[in-house]
């Protein structure tokens, strides 16, 4: 079946056996989708900013989310999208959640080299070093999008930003922001520095309080966010230019990593975007 058009009768949905089907499900696991360069976007917010940015390669849907979403689905074909109807039990297999939405994207990557995003003279970053929970990272991603961030740049051994917890939890901000990943953290320091771009770590005991810090969020900073279980290497937290504190008032000892990057990047975003 192909696709200009939305198939009206159940008897064309494909099957969960359909090669085409069975291909993008593979996309499930991150070896396929280094091999492909493409990923799944699933839920009406991530495929609707997916098709805002044209990265949409085929959308599949069920007979369901064709009633609940039918002008996204119709202006995805009339785009020129591959959009093909699917039956029940392939939504199920395409989707990964507990009551799949029936609507998902096959979409092409979305990093790109660190040097576009440096390219573009970014004003604000934000930097996770070694995070891990797909979660979190879409979390922050989202975060990063709704502070006006110039770019995610994730560092060293990190999850996957296309693994399909992440997307969902970014809410389409996946599609928004610059996203670049360097495994070396070393050469991500380095390139950061290189360009200009101040480097703050956020650490417990850093020498300077987020509410003091006004007049180093007035130029280009990149924020260091250390990873969930064991926070940011000393080696890193040692080569920024400043270690900020997030003062805590109360009597918790400290902030969960997605917290944390909400309140250091609203700070930035606030200097940033004053008068």
């Amino acid at each position: 079946m192909t696709t200009r058009h939305l198939p009206e009768r159940p008897a064309d949905a494909l099957s969960e056996r359909n090669p085409r089907v069975v291909s993008a499900v593979k996309l499930h696991r991150a070896a396929q989708r280094r091999k492909t360069g493409q990923f799944l976007a699933e839920g009406a917010n991530a495929v609707t900013a997916a098709l805002e940015t044209g990265r949409v390669r085929e959308l599949f849907y069920s007979a369901a989310a064709a009633a609940r979403e039918h002008e996204l689905v119709a202006g995805a074909a009339a785009s020129g999208v591959r959009t093909t109807l699917v039956s029940d039990r392939a939504a199920e297999h395409l989707g990964e959640t507990v009551t799949a939405p029936g609507l998902i994207a096959v979409c092409d990557v979305v990093d790109v080299p660190l040097a576009d995003i440096l390219g573009t003279g970014p004003r604000m970053l934000a930097v996770p070093v070694e995070i891990a929970e797909p979660g979190n990272a879409g979390t922050l991603i989202r975060v990063a999008d709704a502070v006006g961030a110039d770019g995610v740049l994730l560092a060293g051994d990190t999850v996957d930003p296309h693994n399909g917890k992440c997307v969902r939890a970014s809410a389409g901000s996946l599609f928004h922001v610059p996203i670049a990943r360097e495994r070396d953290v070393t050469a991500a320091l380095d390139a950061l520095a290189a360009a200009g771009v101040t480097l703050l770590a956020t650490t417990a005991t850093g020498e300077l309080d987020l509410d003091d810090a006004d007049e180093v969020f007035a130029g280009p900073v990149a924020w260091l966010f250390g990873n969930e279980a064991h926070g940011l290497d000393p080696a890193v937290a040692a080569r920024a230019d400043h270690r900020v504190r997030i003062p805590i008032h109360g009597r918790a000892e400290s902030l969960n990593l997605a917290a944390a990057a909400a309140i250091c990047l609203y700070a930035g975003a606030r200097v940033r975007h004053a008068g």
